[in-house]
């Protein structure tokens, strides 16, 4: 008998090599990750929903549970894990975003593992790497919020799901896809949308649906648990501001911010550029892939956009919450399907030339929102130290917008609202910060006082000039006495008359 063939000592060192390089790549690209989310975690000041992160994270643990339901719209999950992560790192700026941050850099290694599962190691790189800058989810691993963590735990999810899908017939693959869609749940409600496709998907596609379909049903048990939670939540209408903007410009933006964030330079143009390269992206999969990674972009494309489907129709027949970063979760198997074809073995110069283009436009977008204070998030960090500078006690704050209670609980927690009978004060400072017509939109220059802007009660004069910083507005009133007002009069002289005012007084 003639002896099979072997692996030959070169081989075998060849291999070793190719993955050692490999991962080499891997590595260099997760560390991109975590420099571009941490090395300007605090360079934005929270802004009002981070705030409302801060307050419940200083809370009991039994007093944050209680307070949960009437001020969040999402299960407890990531404040369970924040309450316990400040309890080591603080609730600063960096302490409290860098949970959120671990999350956003751990996603990269995940969106590489499906994406090389898929269609090959080479789409798994430029996945990882699309990852790394992508404008939205640097964003939200740059913020104290729930996000980062959902999207982390859809991904680990999709993750698991294909393994499961390609094959992996381990019993251990179909708990941890149980457990981490049981998280992931546990993070946001819309999680359940992804869990519902893959899990369908999968009861199709087993060739034993006994241990799928108890899984499964474990997964239904748990998302039964939160729904007298999410009913109440519902109840209290945290979340209608959403309806407020028209379902027609929420979907239209859905891919230009799922590409390039919230802004960028030339923002039209590069939503432009970067669309027609993932459409580049989707031919060349199409026109030069093989077999192998057709079926990845189309699993991608079906995952994702089912996906968006469904929540599109569930905003349509009357439960609308939809949003870009309520579907977040969509974007690792889109990404998926764009690196498939990127990364196609006969895409040549063209797929990687794209993927570079690609990257190049969302790194570009990044660095735009680290040195553009305009499309950061609002700057109460600022406004409080600049309330801090010289001031006179007792005196009175008048604030645009309405929401900086929960800010300056934060920043500046010496400032209490002023009682309905008023105060008597010896200083009134009049903030207004720029105003956003959509949910983080590029705001409008902040309101600016006109030369005929009166003073907040006779006796008071402008002890100094206007400062006109580039995202709020602050002037600074003071009278010899004491003087007595009362919360009305001060919101009446506030800068911005289309928005209500607080009023703050400080002894």
């Amino acid at each position: 008998m003639e002896a099979g063939p072997r692996s030959s000592p070169r081989s075998g060192h060849k291999l070793h090599a190719v993955r050692s390089r490999e991962l080499q790549l891997l590595g260099g690209i997760v560390a991109v990750a975590a420099v571009v989310r941490f090395a300007t975690l605090d360079q934005q000041s929270f802004w009002y929903d981070e705030a409302v992160t801060v307050g419940l994270v200083r809370m009991d643990l039994g007093d944050m549970f209680d307070r949960i339901p009437d001020s969040e719209s999402t299960p407890p999950l990531y404040y369970v894990i924040g309450w316990l992560w400040a309890k080591l790192f603080g609730t600063g700026e960096v302490g409290l975003r860098s949970l959120s941050a671990v999350c956003g850099t751990a996603l990269v290694p995940v969106v590489y593992a499906a994406a090389a599962r898929l269609a090959g190691v080479r789409a798994g790189l430029i996945a990882a790497a699309l990852a790394a800058v992508n404008p939205l989810l640097v964003w939200y691993s740059q913020e104290a919020r729930a996000y980062a963590l959902f999207v982390l735990m859809g991904g680990l999810s999709f993750l698991f799901f294909i393994r499961l899908l390609t094959g992996d017939p381990r019993r251990r693959t179909l708990v941890l896809w149980g457990v981490v869609s049981a998280l992931a749940l546990a993070t946001h409600y819309f999680a359940a949308f992804l869990v519902a496709i893959e899990a369908a998907w999968l009861l199709v596609a087993a060739a034993n649906r006994r241990p799928v379909a108890i899984a499964v049903a474990g997964l239904a048990v748990v998302e039964l648990a939160h729904l007298p939670l999410l009913l109440h939540q519902r109840s209290r209408g945290l979340a209608d501001f959403i309806d407020d903007i028209s379902l027609g410009y929420r979907l239209g933006r859905t891919p230009k911010q799922l590409l390039i964030g919230f802004d960028a330079p030339a923002e039209v143009v590069g939503a432009v550029v970067a669309g027609a390269l993932v459409l580049v992206a989707l031919w060349l999969v199409w026109s030069r892939g093989d077999d192998r990674e057709r079926r990845a972009a189309i699993t991608g494309l079906a995952i994702g956009g089912t996906l968006l489907i469904g929540t599109t129709l569930l905003a349509i027949f009357g439960v609308d919450y939809y949003d870009t970063r309520n579907v977040l979760v969509a974007w690792p198997p889109l990404a998926v399907a764009v690196a498939a074809g990127f990364g196609a073995e006969h895409s040549g110069r063209t797929g990687l030339a794209g993927a570079v283009a690609l990257v190049v436009v969302s790194g570009a977008t990044v660095l735009f929102v680290a040195m553009h204070e305009p499309v950061q998030r609002d700057d109460w960090r600022s406004v409080a130290a600049a309330l801090d500078d010289d001031t006179v006690e007792p005196r009175a704050v008048v604030v645009t917008p309405p929401s900086a209670p929960v800010l300056f609980r934060v920043y500046a927690p010496r400032l209490e609202a002023m009682p309905d009978g008023g105060a008597a004060v010896r200083e009134v400072d009049i903030v207004a910060l720029a105003q956003r017509d959509r949910t983080q939109s590029r705001p409008s220059d902040p309101p600016r006082p006109d030369d005929a802007h009166p003073p907040p009660a006779p006796g008071f004069e402008l002890v100094e000039p206007p400062l006109l910083e580039e995202t709020f507005t602050l002037l600074r009133y003071a009278a010899p006495e004491p003087v007595a007002i009362t919360p009305d009069a001060l919101a009446a002289t506030r800068l911005d008359p289309d928005r209500p005012a607080a009023v703050f007084v400080e002894r």
